[in-house]
C-alpha cells in the first residue's frame, strides 16, 4: 500500500472528532435529525465546505450540497456523500465517515489543482437514519422523486414533518416536484458495520449489492390460564409456539446465508399479553426483519414462513394468521462500471479488498434507482456499529477516500471519453 496517498488524514480525523464533540452530554455519540444539535453540525460541515470553495445550497429536501464546478458545461454530475445525523447512542463513524470523506476528496483536488471536466457535488443527505418521524432516508428518496407524499404530512409531538423539513432548510412546497436525472455517478464511503474486513485484514470492501429489507409481522393467540394450576400438558402457550417459531426462522437464515448471496433474518421486535409471571402467554407478535442481496431469497423465506406459520394451526389451541407483510424493499445492485473502477483505484493504490454485500441499508440503495452509484467499506472494529463502541482507524477511513479520489478522476475522464465518442462533446 502506498504511503504517499492524495488525501490529509489529519483534515479527515479533525473532522470527525469535530462531530463528535457536537453530541447530547452524556450520550456518546447522539445528534439526532431536526435536533438542534443536528443543526449545529450542519453549520459545521457548511462551513469546512466553504472553506474548502464549495458553493453551498440545500434543496427542497433538506440535503446540504457543496458543489464543485468543472471546467466544462458538461450535463452530468459527479456526486458523494452519506449522512451526519446519528442513532441515539450510536457511533460517531456511520454516515459521518463518508460525509467527511467525501468533503476530504474535494480538498484534495484543490490542494492538487486538479479540476474535473463535469461538477463535482458533496452530500450531507437528511435523515438516512430512522427520524422521530418513523421514516428514514427522507434526503436521498426526496432528491430522487421517490419520497412519498404522506410522510409530509406525519407528526412527532405535535410537529408536522413539512414543517420540520422546512426548518431545516429545505421546501416541502416544492419537494414533491425534485426529481434529480443528473447523477452520472454516485459514490458513497462507509463503514463496513460488519467484522468481515477486519477478519479477513483486508482494507476495502468493494459493495455489489444492496441488500433488499423486508418485514413480516405474525401473530399468535393461545389462552391465558392459571400459571400454577393449568396442567402443563393442557395449555395453549402462545409463548412456546413463538419460541418455536423463532428458533425455526434462526435455522432456516442459517441455511439461506450458507448458499450464494447475503441473507440474515431476524425477530427483532417481540410483544406478549398478558406479560405476567402467573399467567400462561396469550397472545405473541412477532417483527421479522429479512435481509437479501438475492430477490429469490426472500420469496423462498416468505414462502418458507407462511408454511410454518399455518402448521402451529395444528388443534392444540394455538392459531396464527397468515403472515403480514408489513414492508418490502428490494435488494439494489451497484453498478458494475462503477465496480470496475473502483477496483482498479483500489489495485493502484495497493488497498487490498475484496467484493462484498450490504447487510444494511444506504442513501446510495435509493441513488442508485436513478443513476449508477456504488459503495466503498472500511473495516469496523470488532464489526461494532450503532453504538458508542463504534470504531474505525482515521487511517483506514484515508485509504478508503484515497480510492474514491482515484476512481473519481478516472470516472470524469471515462465520461468524457464517453461524450466524445457519442458526439455530444462540445468542450
Amino acid at each position: 500500500m502506498s504511503g504517499n496517498l492524495p488525501v490529509d488524514a489529519a483534515r479527515i480525523s479533525e473532522d470527525i472528532d469535530a462531530l463528535a464533540a457536537i453530541t447530547e452530554p452524556g450520550r456518546p455519540w447522539t445528534r439526532r435529525v431536526f435536533s438542534p444539535l443536528f443543526l449545529e453540525g450542519r453549520a459545521y460541515l457548511k462551513r469546512r465546505m466553504e472553506e474548502a470553495e464549495l458553493e453551498t445550497r440545500i434543496d427542497s429536501a433538506g440535503n446540504l450540497i457543496g458543489k464543485r464546478k468543472g471546467t466544462e458545461d458538461r450535463p452530468g454530475v459527479i456526486m458523494l456523500g452519506s449522512h451526519s445525523d446519528t442513532v441515539p447512542d450510536g457511533g460517531r463513524f456511520d454516515g459521518i465517515a463518508g460525509v467527511v470523506a467525501a468533503l476530504e476528496l474535494a480538498r484534495a483536488l484543490k490542494d492538487r489543482g486538479v479540476t474535473l471536466a463535469h461538477d463535482l457535488e458533496i452530500v450531507d443527505f437528511l435523515a438516512e437514519e430512522v427520524s422521530p418521524f418513523g421514516v428514514s432516508c427522507i434526503g436521498s428518496r426526496g432528491m430522487t422523486g421517490q419520497l412519498p407524499g404522506a410522510w409530509l404530512d406525519r407528526v412527532n409531538d405535535g410537529e408536522v414533518l413539512s414543517a420540520a423539513l422546512d426548518g431545516v432548510g429545505g421546501d416541502a412546497t416544492r419537494v414533491m416536484d425534485q426529481k434529480r436525472r443528473d447523477i452520472s455517478a454516485f459514490l458513497e464511503l462507509h463503514i463496513e458495520q460488519g467484522p468481515v474486513l477486519e477478519n479477513e485484514k483486508l482494507a476495502v470492501g468493494l459493495v455489489t449489492a444492496i441488500s433488499g429489507v423486508t418485514r413480516f409481522e405474525v401473530v399468535i393467540e393461545g389462552r391465558a390460564d392459571h400459571a400454577g394450576t393449568t396442567p402443563m400438558t393442557g395449555r395453549a402457550d402462545a409463548l412456546v409456539a413463538a419460541a418455536r417459531l423463532v428458533q425455526d426462522i434462526r435455522e432456516v437464515g442459517l441455511q439461506l446465508s450458507a448458499t450464494p448471496g447475503h441473507f440474515a433474518a431476524t425477530v427483532g421486535e417481540f410483544r406478549m399479553l398478558p406479560n405476567a409471571a402467573n399467567v400462561v402467554p396469550s397472545h405473541v407478535r412477532l417483527l421479522i426483519d429479512a435481509r437479501a442481496e438475492l430477490r429469490p431469497d426472500i420469496e423462498t423465506f416468505a414462502t418458507w414462513l407462511s408454511e410454518a406459520v399455518a402448521k402451529l394451526n395444528d388443534g392444540s389451541g394455538i392459531s396464527a394468521a397468515p403472515p403480514v407483510r408489513v414492508s418490502d424493499n428490494p435488494p439494489f445492485p451497484c453498478d458494475k462500471g462503477l465496480l470496475d473502477v473502483l477496483e482498479g483505484a483500489a489495485n493502484k493504490i495497493g488497498a487490498r479488498h475484496r467484493f462484498m454485500a450490504s447487510g444494511a441499508g444506504h442513501d446510495a440503495a435509493w441513488i442508485a434507482r436513478v443513476a449508477p452509484a456504488a459503495m466503498v467499506f472500511v473495516p469496523s472494529r470488532g464489526g461494532r456499529s450503532h453504538c458508542a463502541d463504534e470504531y474505525t482507524e482515521i487511517a483506514e477511513i484515508a485509504l478508503g477516500t484515497a480510492v474514491l479520489y482515484e476512481a473519481v478522476i478516472e470516472i470524469d475522464n471515462r465520461l468524457l471519453d464517453q461524450e466524445i465518442a457519442d458526439g455530444t462533446h462540445t468542450g
